[in-house]
């Protein structure tokens, strides 16, 4: 009898133990759409995806804006066009997302500049954990594809899962 009560026990345990990991598996994703958009097109495709995959949304803001002459990748003196060609600038943002621990999944939305993303997208990765969260690429670009740009992401921060990219224009 005590040999029959055992048994059954250890069945319960087993059965609540595998109820339990189910919950977890079954748990839906947490998602947060990041994104750096200079003249609106970044952030109208954030918040279509943030649409889709009913996520929360998260801008990049810049500590010193970007103005037109900022943006305008003819003039070889423009902030846009230094901060590209030194790999290393880490334009400031304003803030940190404080909550970010609480995301499974994030994707990473801005504008394509001179073939990739640009510096302040790295501001932003370096200033925060996102170990353990699957991260993903989006971007806008009036000619340039995105793969380019996950590329550059994915060997600059080995460290992170990478999942999928998306061009939305």
């Amino acid at each position: 009898m005590k040999r029959i009560t055992l048994i059954i026990a250890a069945c319960c345990l087993m059965l609540t133990a595998c109820a339990q990991n189910n919950k977890k598996e079954n748990k839906e994703m947490k998602t947060l759409i990041v994104y750096f958009s200079a003249t609106g097109n970044t952030k109208a495709a954030a918040q279509k995806l943030a649409k889709e995959f009913n996520a929360d949304l998260y801008e990049i803001i810049p500590e010193v804006p970007y103005t037109a002459a900022d943006l305008d990748w003819r003039d070889k003196t423009s902030r846009s066009t230094i901060e590209m060609q030194d790999k290393t600038s880490r334009p400031t943002i304003k803030g940190r997302c404080e909550n970010i621990a609480d995301y499974d999944v994030v994707w990473i939305g801005f504008p394509v500049w001179w073939y990739t993303a640009p510096t302040i997208v790295n501001t932003f990765i370096e200033a925060h954990d996102l170990s353990g969260k699957t991260l993903n690429v989006f971007a806008t670009s009036g000619g340039s594809g995105v793969t380019g740009s996950a590329n550059d992401l994915k060997k600059a921060y080995p460290q992170y899962t990478w999942g999928e990219s998306r061009l939305m224009n």
